[in-house]
């Protein structure tokens, strides 16, 4: 698909997805109608996946895509300042503390984790609503991190964004046609009278009526006004799309549409997502992997078959534990509870060492001395814990000692040498630590 937005998107709106909530039943390829278009099946009883398996498959992994993004070290504090007529800074906020990860050429990676982590953070510095306090990020021979405002003025085009809440993002005060329209002046794409023809263009791909253009947010439902907001992050065709919650504010029915639409787009246009959300489900059915955060830190990263099959992250491992899974619990089964003690420490003043072992079941002396580095421990698995592995087989003794030159406790070893080569590195390499051996393996 060419990048030029004045070429008109040769797709019909039915293949992306019609408005099936407010439009009526939709008819799937056997000639049945699909369970979140009727009206005589009570959708509450569903859950994401039974909704979204009636649209599309879960999509897949191109392990051979280059890195159309790539983050390497990012980071963001924010200043906090004293209260009086003098405003000094006494200390930051650490909100993103030094996480790297590649976004694929038309794929997609999802951020989870729980509320303060930084993912939301993530994604404005990627957009450049923030500027980073450090690290880069490379885009089409660019550091975005670098960049001015006059410099990002033409790469923005490229990497744009979707907001979480369908209400508060949209200006009730213009139409549609001049929120989506807003892009293409600012950007001089296309011929003042070119632009209306593009808006109900761009309309119809994400399913709503062209002929509504002239209307106002406010006469549009949660799931069209998100359609909407998915309408002016596609104006300028970019290749980079973080969706910050995108379904978050929908109803489930909405949600798998939503979320068809955006897979339908993804395979149509070549855009690579950053797909940041808190349902693990959702997250599990668009992204083919996966990177968790915690207290401004990626703990744990890899492909989606390896994050929720073989968790090595305690943290990852009592996140997953929380989802309640309704197949499961229709054959008599149910996944065990990891409850976690304790609450979220403050990320003005974070523990030493590594964040999570003031929380965690298996930290011990060494978790407070060292940070565990992100450790590439399978063909596309990294995960950061001194204690790492499968649920119910955490190692007694840390894994990390010989990589950092440490001991037990987590004191350095006379003479010893690190051998670190491979912790700071975004994407993956075609060798990996083995946990059980110790040892450097690879394919």
């Amino acid at each position: 698909m060419t990048q030029d937005p004045n070429a008109r998107a040769e797709i019909e709106p039915t293949a992306v997805g019609a408005n099936a909530a407010e439009s009526g039943e939709r008819q799937l390829g056997d000639g049945t109608s699909d369970a979140y278009g009727s009206h005589e099946v009570n959708v509450g009883d569903l859950d994401f996946r039974t909704l979204v398996e009636h649209g599309h498959t879960a999509s897949e992994l191109d392990p051979d895509a280059p890195a159309v993004l790539t983050v390497d070290n990012l980071k963001m504090y924010f200043p906090v300042k004293s209260s009086g007529l003098v405003r000094r800074t006494i200390g930051h906020v650490q909100a993103v503390d030094g996480i790297s990860f590649e976004v694929p050429q038309g794929g997609s990676i999802g951020l989870v984790g729980e509320s303060g982590c930084g993912k939301s953070t993530t994604g404005r510095l990627i957009t450049r609503l923030y500027k980073p306090t450090g690290g880069s990020m490379m885009f089409d021979g660019h550091d975005l991190a670098k960049l001015s405002n006059r410099e990002m003025k033409p790469l923005r085009r490229d990497v744009q964004m979707i907001f979480q809440d369908p209400y508060t993002s949209l200006n009730p005060r213009h139409t549609v046609g001049t929120i989506v329209g807003a892009p293409l002046e600012v950007h001089n794409v296309v011929p003042k009278n070119k632009v209306i023809p593009r808006v109900q263009e761009l309309l119809e791909i994400v399913g709503l009526n062209p002929e509504h253009y002239n209307r106002y947010p406010n006469e549009f439902s949660g799931g069209q006004r998100q359609r909407i907001g998915i309408a002016r992050a596609l104006t300028l065709n970019p290749k980079v799309l973080v969706a910050d919650e995108p379904v978050s504010a929908l109803d489930v029915s909405i949600q798998a549409q939503v979320i068809n639409l955006l897979q339908d787009i993804q395979s149509e246009f070549d855009v690579a997502f950053l797909f940041i959300a808190h349902d693990l489900a959702i997250v599990r059915h668009f992204c083919p992997e996966i990177a968790v955060m915690y207290l401004g830190k990626i703990v744990e990263i890899g492909d989606r078959e390896t994050i929720y099959g073989k968790p090595h992250h305690p943290y990852t491992q009592a996140l997953l534990s929380a989802v309640p899974d309704v197949k499961q619990a229709a054959v008599g089964g149910r996944r065990e509870r990891i409850r976690l003690e304790g609450d979220v420490p403050s990320p003005i003043n974070p523990p030493s060492g590594c964040r999570f072992r003031t929380r965690c079941q298996f930290a011990q002396e060494i978790c407070a001395k060292v940070e565990p580095p992100l450790l590439q421990i399978g063909k596309r698995h990294k995960v950061a814990c001194h204690f790492a592995g499968e649920l119910g087989a955490h190692p007694a003794t840390p894994v990390t000692t010989e990589l950092l030159g440490v001991d037990d406790q987590g004191s350095p070893v006379p003479g010893a040498v690190p051998s670190n080569t491979q912790l700071t590195i975004p994407g993956y390499e075609k060798t990996w630590y083995d946990l059980r051996s110790k040892q450097t393996t690879g394919v």
